[in-house]
């Protein structure tokens, strides 16, 4: 993805217990249902979810739009989504391992989505105006642009200290660059608060927000 730290073989080899892990499915069931509350649902056609995972939000997203693709740059976690829609035979979820500059320059000019979303994904990727300027770019007019992340934390969110990811984001400065790269108004509320031990082990709350805007008509 561009702008984004080394992840993948951390997400490659923990791709086949994704799933098991059961806060890691309760948060993408509070990120779906949020997207989808987010009223513009009967007119999605085309979906993109960027840093997909194992699949857990976009088999949620899938019923309500046309078609959905899904990247990441963890082939093996690809491969889990992969196999989850061989076997229950959904047909309209493309899946890429790709970043997001090579998925940009392969789209070319006429493919545009009406809905583009990232869930806990985007404190892995360095360059955040960046990212999001691409997400500006592939949105098709009046698409709109949901993203599921941190709040400022004291980055003790991840079990590695060492690791390379953002300790969430202020709200003000994602709606600058919301603003900045030709999104409207951003609206903001809280979809979830993950509870688990933090500094010295003792419990902590994270909370989750959903940040959703629209390009300008």
């Amino acid at each position: 993805m561009t702008g984004s730290w080394n992840s993948t073989k951390k997400f490659n080899r923990e791709a086949l217990e994704w799933d098991e892990n059961p806060q890691r499915r309760l948060i993408a069931e509070k990120v779906g249902k949020a997207i989808l509350e987010t009223g513009k649902s009967a007119g999605w056609i085309n979906a993109l979810e960027i840093g997909c995972g194992t699949g857990l939000v976009s088999l949620l997203i899938a019923p309500h739009t046309e078609k959905l693709t899904a990247i990441d740059t963890s082939r093996e976690m690809v491969e889990v989504l992969r196999h989850k829609i061989s076997k229950s035979g959904i047909s309209n979820i493309r899946v890429l391992c790709s970043d997001l500059e090579t998925f940009t320059a392969c789209a070319g000019k006429e493919e545009r989505f009406d809905l583009i979303y990232c869930s806990m994904s985007l404190h892995h990727i360095q360059d955040t105006g960046a990212v999001i300027g691409s997400f500006s770019n592939l949105l098709a007019q009046g698409g709109t642009l949901a993203i599921a992340d941190l709040e400022p934390e004291d980055g003790s969110f991840h079990e590695d200290p060492a690791e390379n990811v953002h300790h969430g984001f202020e709200r003000s400065t994602l709606s600058g660059l919301f603003s900045r790269n030709g999104l409207g108004e951003t609206s903001f509320r809280t979809i979830h608060i993950i509870r688990k031990p933090g500094r010295n082990s003792a419990m902590a709350e994270y909370p989750v927000f959903l940040a959703t805007a629209s390009t300008i008509i």
